[in-house]
């Protein structure tokens, strides 16, 4: 698959401390990652990145916007939404093919983690990984809860406990 947002930065261009990086994705980029992610549409996509390479590999940690338009999954009226998402990334070296992914350790405090090939790393990828994280999964309208309820779809305050036991686990599990 070759990315719609790619941002190839050389590894050979961080020095020691942190390097900022700051991208945006132009009208072209957007409209293909919107059709990606199936969204209406991406009216502005940007993220900053504070990179510092480590013994592991590179550390970003920095901050994504977006404006976006998803539709709604009941009513398919278009929702605009602002995201903004601070993010931390570790870019690590694939591992070799004798390797497994599930092989690598992470301690509670580790970043979520992008392998790369090569002397670059992608950081429109990264951030387009992030805007796809960030997305609400289930975009509501404000008229989808009445017209779930009128097709006959209960909210789960609605639900009737199926047993006593039910609404007894349900009640300790409350408090």
């Amino acid at each position: 698959m070759t990315p719609e947002f790619t941002r190839p930065h050389r590894l050979d261009q961080l020095g020691v401390g942190e390097t900022a990086v700051e991208i945006e994705a132009t009208p072209d980029e957007r409209a293909a990652l919107a059709r990606r992610f199936d969204l209406v549409a991406i009216d502005r996509l940007a993220a900053r990145f504070a990179l510092v390479r480590d013994a592991i590999g590179v550390r970003a940690s920095g901050h994504l916007s977006a404006a976006v338009t998803q539709s709604c999954g009941v009513t398919g009226d278009p929702l605009p939404a602002e995201i903004k998402e601070d993010f931390a990334i570790r870019f690590r070296p694939e591992p070799a093919q004798d390797e497994s992914h599930d092989d690598i350790e992470l301690d509670e405090e580790e970043m979520d983690v992008v392998f790369y090939t090569g002397s670059a790393l992608d950081l429109g990828e990264a951030a387009a990984e992030t805007l796809a994280l960030s997305l609400d999964p289930f975009p509501r309208s404000p008229g989808a809860a009445e017209i779930l309820r009128q097709a006959g779809v209960i909210s789960e305050e609605e639900a009737v406990p199926l047993s006593p036991l039910a609404a007894a686990l349900q009640g300790k599990l409350k408090n």
